[in-house]
């Protein structure tokens, strides 16, 4: 009885893989991956969204908040952030790089902030679209090892970078007491 048991079991998990197999089949092929420069594409531009969200939804009266004396505030966490996109875009282009991090002086509203984080991403964006496949490989001087880098290394890179503060400015969010735009309920 036990042999008969094992054996019909095995009968009917068989039965099962079979018949799931031409409904595996039936599905299409996967899709092919998408281009080189596609992919930088969308996640350069993922990145620049969520940045651009925080920015425009953390409240103008907290722009110069700080969890503590020795960091940078909201606001200039995404000037940093958003600035910094430039010492790989204006290299890129040949153009010198920024000296510096964008001043908090001279974006004095939540507006000025919006628009330079909205514009340093849709400059990168263009870049990448520019260059295409064949032109991720161009070098140029990375400004800050003064050596030589690829497009998609210097693009990458700052991708990081931008991760980074999108990770700090999650936890200005909470110790503000708020909650950032991507851990809200999806409505």
């Amino acid at each position: 009885m036990n042999i008969l048991s094992k054996n019909l079991s095995l009968i009917l998990v068989t039965g099962l893989f079979l018949q799931a197999a031409p409904a595996q089949q039936k599905d299409s092929a996967p899709k092919p991956p998408s281009s080189p420069s596609r992919a930088l594409l969308a996640v350069w531009n993922d990145v620049g969204r969520r940045l651009t969200a925080m920015a425009e939804d953390f409240p103008e009266d907290k722009y110069d908040f700080r969890p503590n004396p020795a960091q940078r505030t909201f606001a200039e966490q995404l000037l940093h952030a958003a600035g910094a996109n430039y010492f790989f875009i204006d290299p890129a282009k040949g153009l010198k790089p920024p000296s510096g991090d964008p001043q908090r002086a001279d974006y004095k509203t939540k507006s000025a902030v919006v628009d330079f984080v909205r514009k340093s991403f849709a400059d990168g964006a263009a870049l990448i679209q520019q260059k295409g496949d064949a032109g991720l490989s161009d070098l140029f001087v990375d400004p800050f090892s003064n050596q030589q880098s690829r497009v998609s290394d210097g693009a990458w890179g700052l991708l990081e970078h931008s991760g980074e503060h999108y990770g700090q400015l999650v936890v200005y969010y909470r110790v503000a007491g708020l909650v950032p735009p991507e851990s809200r309920p999806k409505k």
